[in-house]
């Protein structure tokens, strides 16, 4: 599928779509309501799903289920990262109204870092094929880890990156709206926000890892690989104000998807002597999120997070002045 025009127009495309968020949805800094996030989250989910159609009317009923498989996964390894923006949001004592432009730039940041790790993936896999299973290894030990550590609490002031950050980058103390860096004394600061931003960028690089190599044990084209990456985490924006208030209700997702990143690793593991097809694979992954949807549902909703408090501050040190 991957042929060059195919590549320009998706990513022109794409650029469109996040000038579009930037200059007109995104010029004022406010929290977005709960109407707004599932009106856009609607959105983004229709344009994914519209595009979907259009790889199985142009391309055939194998990529266009290849695609959705791909996007589905990624989707819901999506819903679970957002619970650890939520955690470094109240870590951090983001305002609301200023979390949609860290959101913004963490999804551009995303989207080019998911691509140069797709190429390299694919460029890997097309030189050596035991790459495969060794992303099927990975996998496993992914869902395992994933299962071992649910429910068990986040501490981001643990990220090494952090500590890096103080090192090299002079940090201010206080916020200052939106900006990532002020000036005062004639230099140059970052503000706290760069650094939740770049907390957020790592917290998804960790994401990534899983998630592209469970997308290629469904498919090896890495136009599908990158298009069904890039449409899951265009409207995780949205998708993050939508769910803030409600993810407690989902407290038994992150099994689920330690569960279909099992069968994903197994799956690469046992391709060369079974191949499973992709409409098989589709229904086991959508089976195992709806079983661990419906549980979280019908068990007792876990406590809410406590709300940011926009008027903490930021130590020199990058961390909650109360925490």
């Amino acid at each position: 599928m991957g042929t060059p025009t195919l590549w320009i127009g998706f990513n022109l495309a794409v650029l469109l779509l996040l000038a579009v968020d930037l200059g007109i949805l995104s010029r004022r800094a406010r929290a977005s309501t709960m109407v707004e996030s599932a009106l856009w989250s609607a959105v983004w989910i229709a344009l994914s799903l519209g595009f979907n159609f259009w790889i199985w009317q142009q391309h055939g009923a194998k990529p266009g289920l290849e695609f959705f498989t791909g996007y589905l996964i990624e989707k819901s390894l999506s819903v679970d990262n957002l619970f650890l923006f939520a955690v470094v949001f109240r870590y951090f004592s983001v305002a609301p109204q200023h979390q949609h432009r860290v959101l913004y730039w963490g999804v551009l940041g995303a989207l080019v870092m998911r691509g140069g790790l797709i190429a390299a993936g694919a460029a890997l896999i097309h030189r050596f094929a035991w790459v495969l299973e060794l992303f099927g290894v990975f996998l496993i030990y992914a869902s395992i880890k994933m299962m071992l550590h649910s429910g068990k609490p986040v501490h981001p002031e643990k990220n090494p990156v952090i500590r890096w950050v103080r090192k090299v980058v002079p940090l201010a103390s206080d916020y200052a709206g939106e900006r990532f860096f002020i000036r005062r004394g004639g230099v140059w600061l970052a503000t706290p926000l760069l650094l939740v931003l770049v907390v957020l960028e790592t917290v998804d690089l960790t994401f990534a890892l899983d998630s592209i190599p469970a997308v290629f044990s469904i498919t090896r084209d890495p136009f599908i690989v990158y298009s069904s990456n890039v449409c899951a985490i265009l409207g995780l924006r949205a998708l993050y104000f939508l769910l803030a208030r409600v993810m407690p209700y989902f407290r038994y997702l992150d099994k689920g998807l330690s569960i279909v990143l099992l069968f994903v690793g197994a799956k690469l593991l046992i391709e060369r002597w079974l191949r499973i097809p992709t409409g098989i694979s589709l229904l086991i992954v959508v089976a195992v999120l709806a079983v661990a949807t419906a549980a979280s549902l019908l068990a007792p909703r876990a406590p809410m997070p406590t709300e940011v408090n926009p008027s903490k501050k930021v130590d020199s040190k990058g961390l909650n002045a109360g925490a």
